[in-house]
């Protein structure tokens, strides 16, 4: 039987929606970081995140066969058509709260990227591939800053405390399943969500145990991101500056 094109295009959307969004927000901190290493390092980041953006929105734009390319839904769908989760969506706030979503979004990217290089889809296991190298180096240096900041000063723990509060409520939409994500299952293509939970909860403990940081009691999840359902008007803030330069000059090449 073959694979739903269109369940498809919109699992590769998720995708590269999460890490397109997720690196803008990280390149805001460019010229911005508290020293001048960190501010290498995030730029460094955001860098990775839009390079895996680029491999699976123009794999969507073939599945898609309508002539698009990456840099075409990147630039020019709007707010609702975007399907990243809620979390990677988030204002930057200050410094610990940006690590510290950083890290929540790094501990499930590496454990997905890590089983997608067994996709039944070629292209799928190839682009995880290449992107899971990347999201080792990126779990491994947020997992030691979060350490660093929520074992540090009474103030870095205070901070780190409160970024994890505002954000672990938003963690549970990343193992959400529909029908979407059951044809992928089905197919091969990719794990179901829920089975990431176990391996997730287990880095994310370890971690935060090593940071003196505890989990919030009777976290609820924010629900609804991702399937174009609801976003946060922080979304369509973010796309009008992202977006700019391509709805101002349309077709605009270097």
């Amino acid at each position: 039987m073959a694979v739903d094109q269109g369940k498809l295009l919109e699992f590769l959307l998720r995708m590269g929606d999460n890490t397109l969004v997720l690196g803008h927000r990280v390149s805001e901190w460019c010229g911005h970081a508290p020293v001048l290493e960190e501010d290498i390092a995030l730029a460094n980041t955001a860098l990775d995140l839009i390079g895996q953006t680029q491999f699976w929105l123009g794999y969507a734009a073939e599945v898609q066969g309508e002539g698009r390319t990456a840099d075409d839904l990147a630039f020019l769908r709007d707010a609702w058509d975007f399907r990243n989760v809620l979390l990677v969506e988030l204002p930057n706030g200050d410094f610990g709260q940006t690590l510290m979503r950083q890290f929540l979004f790094d501990a499930w990217s590496s454990i997905i990227l890590d089983r997608l290089t067994a996709s039944s889809d070629p292209r799928v296991a190839e682009i995880a591939g290449k992107a899971a190298k990347e999201a080792a180096y990126h779990v491994e240096r947020s997992s030691d800053t979060v350490i660093g900041l929520g074992d540090g000063t009474e103030e870095s723990h205070k901070r780190m405390q409160a970024a994890l509060d505002y954000l672990y409520p938003y963690v549970g939409e990343l193992f959400e399943s529909d029908a979407v994500d059951a044809a992928m299952t089905e197919e091969g293509i990719a794990p179901d969500p829920a089975s990431l939970r176990a391996d997730y909860n287990a880095l994310v403990g370890k971690v935060l145990a090593e940071a003196t940081l505890r989990l919030p009691e009777g976290a609820y999840s924010h629900n609804g991101g991702r399937t174009g359902r609801m976003h946060t008007e922080h979304l369509g803030h973010m796309l009008t500056q992202m977006q700019w330069l391509q709805r101002a000059y349309p077709g605009a090449a270097w």
